[in-house]
């Protein structure tokens, strides 16, 4: 089959490798759609901090947000799946440590992370074997396309759990990203006031199509008591910012990750007397996004820029987009031999 394959940094090419065989407790599935993520960008640049750790090396196969049908079944697996749309948690765990037993199969400390730690080959690619138990079925009245913005979704949903803002709480989300973007669409459908704060013009004008409380850039963000923010950027400068900006007694949520390390002073997070929280995976949101978007209270669909071949993904990892994209900020990737063309 073919697949993605990341050689080092800066090289990217589509391979003929070896189609998967479900072992014991693994299904395969046939990948419909796959979201192409900041971290699949840093993996292909060569900045993700798992490749300077040894966790992740070069020959890689990226991809982790993912929808597919499954088509096979291993030992052990019930063939009730054969035929179901799914999608999947990038964060598999031993199942036996600790962390794993206690529902924190995310920061189990011989976990997997599907397409970005080594070990399990990632989701750009015809086909991908995964463990059954890493599954969520998908509603029949979900299409491919939101399955693939289930993971990037829980994420979100995560953050946005995580600085629980009340009904009329003002939210400022640092960061006009899918990420940011996802959270400012959760946390309106859980009836809070959101702003984003951002710098890209295009991000900017899209985020003000969905008639959030307010868009803004750092120049123009106005002087309003913030009871949480979540900063959902990849600048260095705005872990700081958030915690400066957000209420005493207040919220501060960290999903976004920089290339360098940021400096956040302790004594203002206690002086504040401010809860700051930091996000890995999605695994814990997954079921709440599926329904979400199932329900139609939140719907992502606005936020996927095209939907590219295989053979497009190298030059997307590298900034050169097609000529025909939409103002989102999520590529998606249609791995299996179609002409996708651009998403409405």
């Amino acid at each position: 089959m073919r697949a993605l394959v990341l050689t080092g940094p800066g090289k990217a090419e589509v391979q003929d490798v070896p189609t998967p065989v479900a072992a014991a407790g693994q299904v395969i599935v046939d990948v419909e759609r796959v979201g192409v993520c900041g971290t699949d960008v840093e993996l292909f640049t060569g900045e993700m901090s798992y490749l300077h750790t040894g966790a992740s090396s070069y020959p890689l196969r990226p991809g982790h947000e993912w929808a597919g049908v499954v088509s096979s079944t291993g030992e052990g697996v019930d063939a009730a799946w054969i035929g179901r749309r799914v999608t999947g948690d990038t964060m598999i765990g031993c199942g036996r440590c600790r962390r794993c037993l206690s529902g924190r199969h995310h920061v189990c400390p011989d976990r997997h992370e599907l397409g970005i730690r080594d070990g399990l080959p990632g989701a750009l690619a015809e086909q991908l074997a995964v463990p059954v138990t890493s599954l969520h079925a998908l509603p029949d009245t979900m299409d491919a396309t939101l399955g693939a913005l289930v993971e990037p979704g829980g994420n979100a949903l995560r953050s946005v759990n995580a600085a629980a803002p009340a009904p009329g709480e003002r939210l400022l989300i640092l960061g006009t990203g899918a990420i940011g973007m996802l959270a400012a669409l959760f946390a309106r459908a859980a009836g809070a006031r959101v702003h984003l704060m951002g710098h890209d013009p295009a991000q900017l004008h899209l985020a003000a199509t969905f008639g959030f409380d307010g868009v803004w850039t750092r120049d123009t963000l106005p002087a309003l008591p913030w009871d949480a923010v979540i900063d959902a950027s990849n600048s260095p400068a705005l872990p700081a910012l958030a915690l400066d900006l957000v209420e005493p007694a207040g919220r501060v949520v960290y999903i976004g990750l920089a290339g360098t390390p940021s400096t956040v002073d302790t004594r203002d997070i206690v002086l504040k007397d401010v809860t700051t929280v930091g996000i890995l995976g999605a695994s814990a949101g997954l079921p709440g996004a599926i329904a979400a978007y199932a329900d139609g209270s939140v719907d992502p669909r606005p936020l996927v820029a095209a939907t590219i071949a295989l053979e497009e993904v190298a030059a997307v990892l590298g900034g050169h987009l097609p000529d025909r994209v939409g103002p989102g900020p999520k590529f998606l990737v249609a791995p299996r031999r179609e002409r996708p063309g651009v998403t409405p």
